[in-house]
């Protein structure tokens, strides 16, 4: 048996409740013609009359009054699934948001950020995660909400915006011997490097570009001893403006505009775009933004 058009099940319903294939005409704004079309076909498909003429108008077969409750039903499901719209109540909401950033940003966006989505949804929770070779997988499976930081692989099937642009400064421990910082004294210090970042390239470009090869006295892989380690020692740190100011801040360091010219990049949302219209990301996006825009 084939399937049935709605729109004949819409006409059914019209028939039963008017008992007239005149009023049901009115009802549906069509043709009484088509209303008689429609419901030969309608009889063709169940092979029953369904409606009987009588004196008192269209009376249903018993086949029809079976079936008037269950069509009734899908219509109206039919309605409910036709005016769906997604919402996102963050008051009520204990989702779990999960979102890819870096190191620095633990340090200088991630509080912020979870204070701004605990007061607005103060039932939900928040996890991080790194950004690594993964992170596009993740986030079109939806392991991961979105991912914050400079990320040139996420392209294509992604969405992004900028939140600000992000400059280099050098830091080092308050009172340092070579006082204001210049391309030589610079080029003559020793340096602390850390490895982990998805900037350094763009470091590591100007250094070449320049004519400069550090020396690297210490290499680190995040940022959690820097401070102490600059504290200690005359050496120089190179960083994104963002996470240099925090440490500075943080441990009474001092801070310099990097001598040498290194291009600065753009930190971004990025979010896959399956989620483009999903309202509980979008909230999400909209609070990263709103929050983290101004911070720089």
């Amino acid at each position: 048996m084939p399937d049935i058009d709605l729109r004949l099940l819409r006409l059914f319903l019209a028939v039963y409740e008017t008992g007239s294939t005149t009023r049901a005409a009115v009802r549906l704004g069509l043709s009484q013609p088509s209303v008689s079309i429609g419901l030969g076909k309608l009889r063709a498909h169940y092979g029953d009359p369904l409606f009987v003429q009588m004196p008192g108008g269209m009376t249903p077969t018993p086949l029809a009054d079976h079936l008037a409750g269950p069509i009734r039903r899908a219509l109206d499901d039919v309605g409910t699934l036709s005016a769906y719209r997604a919402g996102f109540d963050p008051s009520r909401s204990t989702r779990r948001f999960r979102i890819a950033m870096s190191d620095a940003s633990h340090l200088t966006l991630l509080p912020h950020l979870f204070a701004a989505i605990r007061r607005a949804a103060p039932h939900s929770s928040l996890e991080a995660s790194p950004i690594d070779a993964g992170l596009g997988e993740r986030l079109s499976s939806g392991a991961a909400d979105i991912a914050i930081g400079l990320i040139p692989g996420l392209e294509a099937g992604f969405y992004q915006r900028v939140l600000y642009y992000q400059g280099w400064v050098a830091i080092h421990r308050a009172g340092h011997p070579l006082g204001l910082l210049t391309r030589d004294s610079y080029a003559g210090a020793d340096h602390v490097e850390v490895t982990n970042g998805t900037g350094q390239s763009l470091l590591h470009t100007a250094l070449e570009a320049a004519g400069i090869t550090r020396r690297i006295a210490l290499s680190l892989p995040g940022f959690l001893g820097l401070p102490s380690v600059l504290t200690g020692s005359d050496l120089i740190a190179t960083l994104p403006r963002h996470i240099g100011t925090a440490l500075s801040r943080q441990a009474g360091l001092g801070i310099s505009d990097c001598p040498i010219p290194i291009d600065s990049f753009q930190v971004k949302v990025h979010w896959h775009a399956r989620v483009q219209a999903d309202p509980t990301n979008a909230w999400l996006r909209e609070t990263a933004f709103a929050t983290l825009a101004h911070l720089v």
